[in-house]
């Protein structure tokens, strides 16, 4: 099972999760008490040991801002929590293959947000819905389909859980990770659901910071 700690800002963050190697490590730079500059973010990006992936988290963002944070190895995702679409993705997608000298460069790979909450008041925004038209239930049939990932969560940065009931029998048409309230208590239940990858953020904090000792544990028992 993979894992992703998310919201790194400072020096402690980059040497615990370098101790326990996640796969995953995501720096906010969407509006957040754990956003990061790009020139913080390079430095912290540059700190973090081979072999962890670094994501950026952006919300309704200009593409070639992420697309320029991508050609200068910042990040090598991006994580997408506003109303971004089809449209928008494959523009990042085009900007982020070519540099500024014209090298084609791989895409970037893009995790599309999915708030369940909304989808479930039947807020049909463009980052997608549940529509329940099988009868195996819930089927996510309408989202950016130029999508890598999908990420699904209770709404980006509110910390909570939402009821992962509704996963059960839903068919999902790309890999996807749990977002949302996870922590050492639950993690458990949410590796049962077997996402691709499980999400934490607040959950891995003591008093707003990062703690070395839940990090370490999440990711242990993320990998058991």
């Amino acid at each position: 099972m993979r894992i992703k700690i998310c919201g790194l800002f400072r020096d402690e963050d980059i040497d615990f999760v370098n101790e326990a190697r996640p796969d995953y490590a995501g720096f906010v730079f969407a509006q957040s008490g754990r956003q990061v500059s790009p020139p913080l973010a390079q430095y912290l990006r540059f700190r973090l040991a081979s072999g962890i992936i670094p994501v950026g988290v952006f919300v309704n963002a200009p593409a070639d801002f992420i697309a320029q944070l991508y050609h200068s190895g910042v990040i090598s995702a991006a994580q997408l929590h506003g109303d971004e679409d089809d449209g928008y993705i494959d523009r990042l997608k085009k900007l982020s293959e070519t540099n500024s000298g014209r090298r084609k460069n791989e895409p970037i790979k893009v995790i599309k947000s999915i708030c369940i909450n909304k989808t479930a008041k039947k807020n049909e925004q463009t980052a997608g819905k549940i529509i329940r038209n099988n009868s195996r239930g819930s089927l996510f049939n309408s989202f950016p389909v130029n999508a890598d990932f999908l990420l699904l969560d209770s709404g980006a940065g509110s910390g909570k859980t939402f009821d992962w009931k509704q996963l059960n029998s839903i068919e999902f048409p790309k890999p996807w990770f749990l977002a949302g309230g996870i922590n050492i208590k639950n993690i458990k239940q949410a590796t049962e659901l077997n996402p691709f990858a499980i999400d934490v953020s607040s959950g891995a904090e003591t008093d707003g910071f990062k703690d070395r000792e839940k990090i370490l544990q999440l990711v242990s028992m993320c990998r058991q």
